[in-house]
């Protein structure tokens, strides 16, 4: 994985609603309606944060229907862990 994408990823965490929103995607996967519900944030603002999330291949996102359907990209998550682990061997 080339290092931007690590870069992206820690973007990605870097704001609270973000955080937030992947706090509840822990739990399960959920459509940005129901996103939208426990956020105090508009319809628009809610894209950018997912379009955020989506980019940087932490959430996945899949249309069904008229709403757009959220899952952790665990993959990705597990390489971005090795990828830190690595990196801390390697400095001691």
């Amino acid at each position: 994985m080339e290092e931007k994408t690590y870069i992206n990823i820690c973007k990605a965490f870097s704001d609270n609603n973000r955080m937030k929103i992947f706090e509840m995607l822990r739990e399960k996967d959920m459509c940005a309606y129901e996103i939208l519900k426990h956020l105090n944030c508009s319809q628009p603002t809610l894209s950018y944060h997912m379009k955020l999330l989506t980019d940087s291949g932490i959430v996945n996102g899949e249309k069904r229907g008229l709403w757009k359907h959220y899952s952790i990209n665990y993959g990705l998550l597990d390489e971005f862990q090795h990828y830190f682990e690595n990196r801390c061997e390697e400095q001691k």
